[in-house]
């Protein structure tokens, strides 16, 4: 029996965000428009990621915990927790701990005292370089990971705050691996290799990718887990519409590919011959530069999610020929 969103009145935080406007997008796509949404006050990119969405209220976020706290904004049945600081180069680890662990701290408190469903975006990030596997199944393990930047130790402190405290057997925590597709146009630096490599192609035709600098990878064969934002926002709505399915889950495709078979499929939606040039990774990050993400989607089937995820080809296909040619955001 499918989970009635209709009848739910929702929270979603980072809402005119990438992944936030796309999951008020697929709950509007299920009947539901009760939703109030939060986000900073941004660009006019994140402005036009609301503009075809249905919601009751836009709060601005800064003042969001003292209106939770009065109960102004009345009962939700689900909080969706995505707005953080996601930029993998912020080096402010005092901006980062209050904007991505003790803001979710503070509200994944409130939630559990009003009994309602919290959902939260950690990261991928968290696995650090890999050596120690990306298994969200073993929490105990978890403790021994060591991300690669104050992002990744951001993200990291409110899983273990979650894990020491006893808080994963009600709440979910979301690891995104790397999420592309539309309504991420304003993300800056932090835009996925699609779109930057899309507007490449458009202005020199070609595609820049990092050199490696580890003799076991060759250029352009650094390795990711890449996941369309449409498969993201079905597994994020699938784990909050099952209560039973509590603690940390991997949201990826499960398969790594390589940025050569990324930039391969961007020239092929767009008709074009690959043409790709290798140039090198600056310093600053190449320490702390991931070679290879794979995510361990075992625990996501075991809870019954069972659904196809997009091919890396297809998707790509469809965010080029659907989104990025005709320069569309989702729901228009």
């Amino acid at each position: 029996m499918r989970f009635d969103w209709a009848g739910r009145r929702v929270l979603v935080t980072g809402a005119a965000g990438f992944i936030g406007s796309a999951l008020v997008w697929g709950l509007n796509g299920r009947g539901c428009a009760n939703v109030v949404v939060a986000d900073f006050a941004g660009s006019a990119e994140k402005e036009r990621n609301l503009e075809p969405l249905r919601f009751t209220e836009l709060v601005d976020a800064g003042h969001l915990a003292g209106r939770l706290e009065s109960g102004s904004l009345g009962r939700f049945d689900c909080v969706f927790h995505l707005g953080a600081c996601s930029s993998t180069t912020e080096m402010d680890e005092e901006y980062l701990r209050k904007n991505n662990f003790e803001y979710t701290r503070e509200l994944a408190r409130w939630a559990m005292a009003q009994k309602v469903r919290f959902v939260y975006a950690s990261s991928a990030a968290t696995y650090g370089d890999g050596s120690l596997g990306m298994d969200d199944g073993d929490l105990q393990r978890m403790k021994l990971l060591r991300p690669l930047n104050p992002y990744g130790n951001s993200k990291q402190m409110f899983d273990l705050c979650a894990f020491e405290n006893g808080w994963l057997d009600r709440i979910v925590g979301l690891k995104y691996f790397n999420v592309f597709g539309p309504n991420e146009y304003h993300k800056g630096d932090m835009r996925s290799v699609v779109l930057k490599s899309f507007r490449q192609i458009l202005d020199t035709g070609a595609i820049r990718l990092f050199k490696s600098y580890k003799p076991q990878y060759a250029d352009g064969e650094q390795r990711r887990d890449f996941l369309y934002v449409k498969d993201a926002v079905e597994m994020t709505l699938f784990l909050a519409e099952n209560p039973a399915a509590n603690g940390i889950f991997n949201i990826g495709s499960g398969q790594a590919h390589s940025w050569n078979e990324l930039a391969a499929a961007i020239f092929a939606a767009l008709g074009r011959a690959a043409r790709i040039e290798y140039v090198d990774m600056p310093e600053t990050i190449r320490e702390r530069y991931q070679y290879f993400t794979k995510a361990d989607i075992g625990k996501l089937r075991e809870v019954g999610y069972g659904k196809l995820i997009t091919p890396l080809t297809e998707a790509v296909k469809e965010y080029v020929g659907n989104y990025l040619v005709p320069d569309k955001v989702l729901g228009q």
